[in-house]
This record gives C-alpha cells, sequence and structure tokens, in this order.
C-alpha cells in the first residue's frame, strides 16, 4: 500500500414503517448494476477498518484491541470488523476495496448539513436541491442513449435522487394486496392518459419484479438485500439502486453498537450477493457515510461526530483485495483539531471515479457534473477494466 494507493412522478403502491431500510432505483442502459448504501448516522471508519499496525490506535483505543485479534487481516496493517464476516470474505475474493481516510468537503459536525451534502454532491449543504444519483442517471443515459428510469422504494423521494430524471416510487405494504378485479379498474381509468398509464404500467412491472420476495418485511436485513436483487438481477430490472441503512450515531457504547449495525449491513449486502447470482459480476455497490467519528472514546464508551471515515466498493465488478489510503497516522499532532481522523481523500473521488469506469463514462465530466466545484481527480482503478 503506497501513500495515494409512482404518479406525477411519484407513484406510491403501498407503505410501510422500515426500521432498517429504504431502497432507490433507477434504469439505465446496460447490464451494469450500481448500489449506492448510505450509513446514515456517521459510521466509525476506525471500527470498521482498523488501523491495528499504527501505534496511535493503541493509544486511543486499547480497550478494543482484543476484538481484532482473530480479525481478517486487510492490505497494510488494517484489520475488518469482525462482524463484517461476508463482507470479509468478499475483500479475500478480490471483491472488495478498502478507502480510508476518506471525507466529503464538509468540515463541520451536524448530521443533516453532513447528509445533504454527501447526497446533493455539492461543496456545501443546501447549495444544490437535486442528488449526485439523479445526476448520474442522467449522464449514463446521455452517454448510452436510453432514458433512465428512476424508482424510490420508501415514503418519500430520497435527496441523492431527486432531480430533473424521471422518478417514481414504490413502497411494500404489510396490508392485504389489492384484488386482481381492482387493479384491472384502475388500468382502465388510466388506459386514456399518455403519462399516467405509462407511471401504472412502470409501477406494475416493478410491482412483478418484487413477487417472490417478502417484500413486506423490510426490517429483516436479509430480506432487504433479497428484495434489492430481485428488482436489480433480471435484464429488464432496474440499474442503479440505493439503500439508507440508520442506526451508526454511536454516542455511547460503540463496541456494541456499531457490532450491531455491522452485522445488518453485513447480513444485506450478503443476501444481496447470494441473490444476484450471475449478475454479481456486473454489479459495484459503493458504501458511504456522511462523516467518521471520533478518534477517542468518550466517557460512555461511545465516539462523537469526527471527520473523515472508511468507505467501501464491492462487487464482482470491482478490482479488490485492496485499501487504498493516503494514511496520515493518529498520533495527537496528525489529528484533525486535535480529535479526529485528518481527511486525506475525497469520498466525492472514491465516488465518481468507480461510477465512471462502471458505466464507461469520462471521469473528468463525471466528477464536474456529478460533484462540481471539486477540485480532486476521480480515483481509478476501483472497477475491473
Amino acid at each position: 500500500m503506497n501513500r495515494r494507493s409512482m404518479l406525477a412522478g411519484s407513484l406510491v403502491l403501498g407503505s410501510a414503517t422500515l426500521a432498517l431500510p429504504r431502497m432507490v432505483f433507477a434504469r439505465t442502459a446496460g447490464s451494469r448494476n450500481l448500489l449506492f448504501m448510505l450509513l446514515r448516522g456517521a459510521a466509525d471508519g476506525l471500527a470498521m477498518l482498523a488501523p491495528v499496525g499504527d501505534p496511535g490506535f493503541a493509544a486511543l483505543r486499547e480497550r478494543t484491541l482484543p476484538d481484532y485479534t482473530a480479525a481478517r487481516r486487510a492490505q497494510g496493517f488494517f484489520a475488518i470488523h469482525p462482524a463484517l464476516d461476508q463482507v470479509g470474505a468478499a475483500y479475500e475474493r478480490g471483491e472488495a476495496v478498502f478507502v480510508h481516510a476518506a471525507a466529503t468537503a464538509y468540515r463541520e459536525r451536524s448530521h443533516f448539513d453532513g447528509q445533504n451534502l454527501l447526497e446533493t454532491g455539492g461543496t456545501q449543504p443546501y447549495g444544490l436541491k437535486d442528488g449526485w444519483l439523479n445526476r448520474l442517471v442522467t449522464l449514463a443515459g446521455e452517454a448510452h442513449g436510453a432514458p433512465p428510469r428512476a424508482l424510490a422504494i420508501a415514503p418519500t423521494m430520497p435527496l441523492a435522487l431527486r432531480g430533473s430524471a424521471p422518478a417514481s416510487s414504490y413502497a411494500p405494504s404489510a396490508l392485504p394486496q389489492a384484488s386482481g378485479d381492482f387493479m384491472d379498474r384502475v388500468a382502465r381509468l388510466y388506459a386514456g392518459d399518455g403519462q399516467l398509464c405509462a407511471l401504472w404500467a412502470q409501477a406494475m412491472e416493478t410491482r412483478a419484479m418484487a413477487e417472490g420476495s417478502d417484500a413486506g418485511n423490510l426490517r429483516d436485513a436479509k430480506t432487504a438485500g433479497e428484495l434489492a436483487a430481485s428488482l436489480m438481477r433480471e435484464e429488464e430490472g432496474a440499474r442503479i439502486a440505493m439503500i439508507e441503512l440508520g442506526g451508526w450515531d454511536s454516542h455511547a457504547n460503540q463496541p456494541v453498537q456499531f457490532a450491531r449495525s455491522a452485522r445488518q449491513l453485513d447480513a444485506l449486502l450478503g443476501a444481496y450477493r447470494a441473490a444476484m447470482g450471475s449478475a454479481w459480476d456486473r454489479t459495484l455497490v459503493l458504501v458511504a457515510t456522511e462523516f467518521g467519528r471520533t478518534a477517542r472514546f468518550n466517557g460512555t464508551n461511545g465516539t462523537d461526530h469526527g471527520t473523515a471515515g472508511a468507505a467501501i466498493a464491492m462487487g464482482g465488478a470491482v478490482a479488490g483485495r485492496r485499501v487504498i489510503a493516503d494514511w496520515p497516522g493518529l498520533g495527537e499532532r496528525a489529528l484533525h483539531e486535535g480529535r479526529d481522523l485528518a481527511a486525506t481523500t475525497a469520498l466525492e473521488s472514491m465516488l465518481a471515479g468507480a461510477a465512471a469506469e462502471h458505466f464507461a463514462l469520462d471521469p473528468k465530466t463525471a466528477m464536474a457534473r456529478l460533484f462540481p466545484g471539486r477540485i480532486a481527480a476521480p480515483l481509478a482503478g476501483i472497477v475491473r477494466g
């Protein structure tokens, strides 16, 4: 490792209270699949991929060292958190890359502002109204000549997919399914309206793709992963997806809380990989969070809002078994403001570079369109050639 190594745009078929994910889907040309996972609450990168060989880590977090005694080792002096068992197995197969000491342009510590900046791709919170995933849908459509279709499985459209690209929504319901006669009457009602008829047809297609999965039980991480795969693996399925996982704000008792959230993430990714079948070879998963956490534990055995963290690129399309990090160190003088892991890699560079490689887009154009105003160059080599 070197130093720089769905009605009127929203047709809701049902609703459910989701304890785990909300999902966003979009169709683009080609057979490549992209799943973007946003870990809301600021996941601790120093726990996800622990720099156990850095003397500063032992000085700051000696109490957690036993957690990594038998953990999988990654390139350099890093260890993968043991709760990320299937992610670690993917790493060993060459299907995962970690990007460490990474952060967006945001340097404050508000969840709302940090998530807004990560989802919009702007240089300051609330500076943009649309999301970088929506712009990716548009850019991929322009490059490949196919109009993108976007679908959110959520009660409301997530910010990352809001924008000028067409988008509609799907929320699975725990209520009994409507009768076939009712559905036929709705279809006949919309038949004379070109826009509503097309939206209804899209909704029915998505509903059909979701059949066979336990779509009404998204509280279970495995089920959520299987549902995402059922909507993406077929030729007519979605090409871009987003899943949000909450529960990463570990101000108290972090070792227990992080392990619980990491097991959910691991179960979802493992189920998604298994259910994708042969489509996994054409799939890229990007996992990111709004910012990292403090290097030191606080008085309640937790961590507070920080700066840099870790991100994951995973999938059959990934050139894996690597850690990309310009490691700043964890010595007192190396910490950002004396408390956080310092950011040395732009998270936007990873997202733009990987997306550009995956969808055969010009990297500089992707960086400028998805994350305007950035100076950093997009990272290259995350996706296999």
